[in-house]
C-alpha cells in the first residue's frame, strides 16, 4: 500500500544517515503516517492488527537506540495505539515495546518521554487489577516517571506536556493497578504536590477524576489530619477550572462531582470562609460565583 511504501522510504532514508533537513521532512512524514495508523486503529481496533502486523518490523527497527529521537517517538506512538485500541493483541508484541518503553521514559527528548509515559498509562488502564500481567512493569516504571516530574526544568514550556503525561501515567497506575486504599500518606501528599495540571486538557479529567475519587472516599491520607489539605484541594480544583484543564461542557460528569463536593463544604459557612481566605483573589471570585 501507499503507507507501507512511505514507511519503507522513511526508514530507508534514515538508515543511510540523512542530514538535518531530511530529519525535519521525515518528522512530518512520520507524524502523518502515525496519524493515519492512529485513525485506523481507532476505527477498526483489533481488526486492524492483521494489517499492522505487516508493518511491525519497520516500527521495531525505529525503536533501536541508534535511531533518531523522532523515530523513537513515532514508533512508541504507534505501539501506544496498539495497546489502547487493540489490547487483546498487544501482548503478542510486548517483546518489542515493553523494554524500549521503559528505557525511553528517561530519554533526553521530551516527545519521546511523553510517548513512553502515555504507553505506560495505557497499559495500566487496559490491563488493570492487582493480578495484572503488567503490574511489575507499571510499578517499576514509577521511579522513572517521578524523575521526569521532579526534574529542574520539568515545568518549562517545552517539557510541560511530557511532565503532565507522566503525572497522568502515575495516576492511572494508582487507580487501576495499585488501588487508592493501598497508597500511603507520603505517596498521596507527593502526588497532590504535583497538581494542578496546567496545560493538558486530555489528561486533566484523569488526574482530577482520581482526586475526586479520593475526596468522595474521604481518604484521610489525601484529606490530611483534621481535613488540613482541604484548602489546597479546593485551590487545585479551582485552578483546573480557571486554566480549562477541567472543561465545563466536555467534562460534565467531573464538573458535577466537583460541584457536589464544593456544595458540601459551602454548607459549613465557617469552614468555607476559612478556606476562601487562604486562596488567591481569582480563585475566590470563581468559587463565590459557583
Amino acid at each position: 500500500s501507499a503507507s507501507t511504501f512511505t514507511i519503507k522510504a522513511v526508514v530507508s532514508t534514515q538508515s543511510t544517515g540523512g542530514i538535518e533537513e531530511e530529519l525535519d521532512q521525515d518528522d512530518y512524514l512520520l507524524a502523518k503516517i502515525s496519524d493515519i495508523i492512529h485513525n485506523l486503529f481507532g476505527v477498526y481496533g483489533e481488526d486492524f492488527v492483521q494489517v499492522f502486523d505487516k508493518l511491525t518490523d519497520y516500527y521495531v527497527a525505529m525503536l533501536a537506540p541508534e535511531r533518531p529521537s523522532l523515530e523513537h517517538q513515532w514508533a512508541l506512538c504507534v505501539f501506544d495505539d496498539l495497546i489502547e485500541y487493540a489490547p487483546n493483541s498487544a501482548p503478542k508484541y510486548q517483546q518489542h515495546f515493553l523494554q524500549p518503553m521503559m528505557v525511553y521514559l528517561s530519554d533526553t527528548n521530551p516527545g519521546v518521554r511523553q510517548a513512553a509515559a502515555y504507553g505506560v498509562g495505557a497499559i495500566a488502564i487496559k490491563f488493570p487489577g492487582a493480578d495484572s500481567p503488567y503490574k511489575d512493569f507499571c510499578t517499576t516504571s514509577i521511579p522513572s516517571l517521578v524523575n521526569v516530574i521532579n526534574a529542574p526544568a520539568s515545568r518549562e514550556v517545552e517539557n510541560l506536556s511530557c511532565t503532565e503525561n507522566c503525572i497522568s501515567a502515575i495516576t492511572k497506575i494508582f487507580k487501576h493497578i495499585i488501588g487508592m486504599d493501598n497508597l500511603d500518606e507520603m505517596t498521596l501528599v507527593t502526588w497532590l504536590s504535583w497538581l494542578p495540571i496546567q496545560e493538558d486538557e486530555e489528561e486533566g479529567p484523569t488526574v482530577y477524576g482520581f482526586l475526586m475519587d479520593l475526596v468522595e472516599a474521604n481518604n484521610q491520607h489525601a484529606m490530611g489530619k483534621n481535613n488540613a489539605n482541604l484548602p489546597n484541594i479546593v485551590k487545585v480544583l479551582a485552578e483546573g477550572i480557571i486554566n480549562k484543564t477541567i472543561r465545563a461542557e466536555e467534562d460534565a460528569e467531573l464538573m458535577s462531582r466537583i460541584q457536589v463536593f464544593m456544595s458540601s463544604i459551602q454548607s459549613n459557612e465557617h469552614l468555607w470562609s476559612a478556606i476562601l481566605l487562604q486562596l488567591p483573589e481569582t480563585h475566590q471570585v470563581l468559587l463565590r460565583q459557583s
